[in-house]
């Protein structure tokens, strides 16, 4: 294979491409000591060194560091990695590495993420913040289903009435005019236009 092209992203780091298409990064450091030059061609034991031990070694690093400060799902670990510029089967291989130990788990990752936020957000304001994150759908409603049969469950009307409260609205009193400025409030906040009506129509003075 032959190094096709090196360009600088900083000036320890440099993006290698071999035959035009395949690219890695590499530190200036390491291009020195494996010889890495513009139009030359890359021994297989230096290929392997590579990509058997230099770019997995320090994939599965970046994992273990991202995940010392907080939790990641698959997909935002997948994401750090891919702005790395880490080839595919690298990023691959060092999160099934981090998976295989228990450090990247989406269904506790979602379990506490729900949990954390039930008392605050709408179940579709906490679905979309999770799909952002890439999350699948099912395992989201899932988890949502586990947790209302062990009793814990989201309760959107008492949540609306807190932020009713905020607003000084009262059911009693409230012009046409207020209803709607409130119920298209509740709406941005991902409330259903079931639970919104229901609580627009409670006496909460």
């Amino acid at each position: 294979m032959t190094v096709t092209d090196i360009m600088p992203i900083t000036k320890s780091r440099y993006r290698i491409v071999l035959d035009e298409e395949l690219t890695f990064v590499l530190y200036k450091g390491e291009m020195n000591r494996l010889h890495i030059q513009r139009g030359e061609e890359i021994m297989e034991d230096t290929y392997l060194r590579i990509f058997h031990e230099i770019l997995p070694k320090r994939a599965k690093l970046r994992c273990m560091n991202l995940l010392q400060s907080k939790d990641y799902t698959h997909r935002q670990l997948e994401d750090k990695l891919k702005k790395g510029e880490y080839p595919e089967e690298i990023i691959e291989d060092a999160i099934a590495y981090v998976e295989s130990y228990g450090y990247v788990d989406d269904e506790k990752y979602v379990r506490n993420f729900i949990e954390y936020n039930m008392s605050k957000k709408s179940r579709m304001r906490i679905e979309n913040d999770l799909m952002r994150k890439g999350v699948r759908r099912d395992l989201i409603g899932k988890i949502f289903d586990e947790l209302k049969e062990s009793g814990t469950e989201i309760d959107e009307i008492a949540m609306i009435q807190k932020l009713l409260l905020k607003k000084n609205y009262n059911s009693k009193s409230a012009t046409d005019e207020e209803r709607r400025k409130m119920y298209a409030f509740l709406s941005r906040r991902g409330f259903g236009s079931d639970v919104i009506g229901r609580a627009l129509l409670l006496d909460i003075t």
